[in-house]
């Protein structure tokens, strides 16, 4: 299986790896697998690895994740979004993913290194668990 995932109902999360070439049908149906596991509701957090993706989508194929994004929201909502794109040109097409999807995230960073990665999503859970104050959103993490 190209998409594999793990929830964690107690850290509200997400987990998904992609692995190998991946076709847009895969895609799609891992978010109708999401849409029907019980444990996908409420806010989430999700880390998705693409460092072993060998495939490149295209923009239509973004669109489409978009739309897959719209159809789940009534069920789960997601909130600080982590992507470990390894390769440039993925690496890329993420921050388009980024631009088109942001309206489905409180926040998303696509990043080269998974430290960084690590690192930036275990702040987001850190800052969620600390009241803001009114009309104070998540700091912005600077460019890699």
């Amino acid at each position: 299986m190209p998409i594999q995932y793990v929830i964690d109902p107690n850290a509200r999360t997400i987990r998904t790896k992609c692995v190998g070439q991946l076709s847009l049908s895969d895609v799609i149906g891992h978010f109708q697998t999401l849409a029907l596991d019980p444990q996908c509701t409420g806010h989430l957090n999700v880390f998705l690895d693409l460092s072993e993706a060998s495939s490149l989508p295209d923009g239509r194929e973004i669109q489409a994740v978009v739309t897959e994004l719209k159809k789940i929201r009534p069920k789960a909502r997601f909130d600080a979004c982590a992507i470990l794109a390894t390769g440039d040109a993925l690496f890329g097409m993420m921050r388009v993913f980024e631009a088109h999807a942001e309206a489905f995230f409180r926040v998303t960073h696509t990043f080269r290194s998974a430290t960084e990665a690590e690192a930036w999503f275990a702040s987001q859970k850190l800052s969620e668990d600390r009241p803001r104050p009114a009309g104070k959103t998540a700091v912005e993490p600077e460019e890699v």
